[in-house]
């Protein structure tokens, strides 16, 4: 493939807005359809972001012969029939996070894809950053000795009703599947796949997690600290520490231009910044590695690849199994 990438988006609202900017900063691509379930809201919408052509219906989208690839932008409880839809129609598929519900309806996807041939990856922005990469490759590089432990925290109060999605169970609410997943992803890209998860959780009376933490151990035997809620806003940072030091990505570490660099020998400290810019709101970035992938024939990303989309999604069952946290796709 070596023509422009012609996307198609699947959903209508906050991030399908974010990522349809996106598209706009991103070379040799285009958005060339968008889908809703009503007509006026694609029609809308693809006025305001230059879609070619609005579909009423999903399936219009997957039929579509003039897309090459669909970014699923639905609610958490969506993502597993509408990705399989568009498989079956012969489309790449770039999948929001959380990347389903559970682990089985993860495997669903990724052995259909798979079978058929087809690009799929969940659409965990933050590891392609900029800065995150450019700290991942600080990290590997030995400079601040062996990595050994994580914390990161992802938080902000809400006040919504227990009709939102962020509190019904019914469209995924809940802070571990909405923020969780952006400190389970990042310590497992930083420290590699989790072997085991402790978790405790302050619940809502809508049956969702409020607010829930959980350490992790990894492979080589790293350990994680990470915490994500709807009740505070926390810092939102990540810190990597090693033998020799640690990298510190403040603020916002999901989305962050900055990272500081602190290594201590003794009473000797130094530290230095690192300012590395991303290009527009950022999620320019994962688009343009999906289209990267589909001109280089791939059906991975390896920078977010199958199997450690399935580990998390394994992890993710886990730390809800400890906290009595379950949904209506685990009946």
């Amino acid at each position: 493939m070596t023509q422009d990438i012609r996307w198609g988006i699947l959903g209508t609202g906050k991030i399908a807005k974010a990522f349809a900017t996106a598209l706009q900063d991103t070379p040799g691509a285009y958005l060339a359809a968008v889908a809703s379930r009503s007509v006026d809201s694609a029609t809308k919408f693809g006025a305001e972001y230059g879609a070619q052509r609005c579909h009423g219906s999903y399936q219009a989208l997957a039929d579509d012969s003039d897309v090459d690839v669909v970014y699923i932008a639905t609610p958490h409880p969506m993502h597993h029939e509408n990705a399989l839809m568009c498989l079956n129609a012969g489309k790449g598929v770039l999948v929001e996070k959380s990347f389903t519900m559970n682990r089985p309806q993860a495997e669903d996807i990724i052995n259909l894809a798979r079978a058929k041939n087809l690009f799929v990856m969940e659409a965990m922005w933050t590891r392609f950053m900029p800065a995150v990469i450019e700290a991942k490759r600080i990290v590997d590089s030995g400079e601040i000795g062996t990595p050994a432990n994580i914390t990161a925290d992802f938080g902000f109060t809400s006040d919504a009703g227990p009709e939102h999605r962020l509190f019904n169970p019914e469209l995924g609410g809940g802070a571990l599947l909405d923020l969780g997943i952006y400190p389970l992803s990042i310590a497992s890209f930083f420290l590699g796949g989790v072997t085991s998860v402790k978790a405790q959780a302050q619940m809502t009376d809508t049956g969702v997690d409020m607010q829930t933490a959980f350490t992790l151990m990894h492979d080589g035997g790293g350990l994680s600290s990470c915490v994500c809620s709807l009740r505070s806003r926390t810092p939102t940072e990540l810190t990597i520490s090693g033998t020799k030091g640690f990298v510190r990505l403040s603020d916002r570490f999901h989305n962050t231009e900055a990272f500081n660099v602190t290594l201590v020998d003794g009473a000797s400290r130094t530290e230095r910044t690192v300012n590395v810019p991303r290009s527009g709101n950022g999620y320019t970035h994962e688009a343009q590695e999906v289209g990267r992938c589909l001109r280089a024939g791939l059906i991975e990303s390896p920078v977010m690849p199958h199997a450690e989309t399935l580990n998390l999604m394994g992890t993710l069952d886990a730390i809800r199994e400890q906290i009595g946290l379950r949904y209506p796709a685990d009946r």
